[in-house]
């Protein structure tokens, strides 16, 4: 019902910049929050930012000042903008969506793939 499209991750130097974008599409009600998570060293997810269908953002306090989050409602697509980067944000990153589908059906999480940052010299 609800696929993603997820593009940016790639190889980069400390210090740089990626951009990660998540296009969601399917049968779309409505998408209320979509945002990024990452894989911890022990195997679960965190959250790194998150937007709000009215634009209100979350941010982990690991990634405050450093990356900034937005969405474009009419493409149903999440961006994350990742600056200043370091080593320690090597990781898959996820994209997440709470997506209603219908009138009938309650809203749920919906996840990608996942994507490769990797930040090295």
């Amino acid at each position: 019902q609800v696929q993603f499209v997820e593009s940016g991750g790639g190889l980069v130097q400390p210090g740089g910049s990626l951009r990660l974008s998540c296009a969601a599409s399917g049968n779309i009600f409505h998408v209320y929050r979509m945002g990024w998570y990452r894989q911890a060293p022990g195997g679960q997810r965190e959250l790194v930012a998150a937007i709000g269908d009215a634009s209100n953002t979350n941010y982990a306090d690991s990634v405050k000042g450093r990356f900034i989050i937005a969405r474009d409602n009419a493409k149903n697509t999440v961006y994350l903008q990742m600056n200043s980067l370091k080593p320690e944000d090597t990781t898959v990153y996820y994209c997440n969506a709470l997506v209603r589908i219908n009138i009938i059906v309650q809203p749920r999480d919906y996840w990608g793939q996942g994507t490769k940052v990797t930040v090295s010299s």
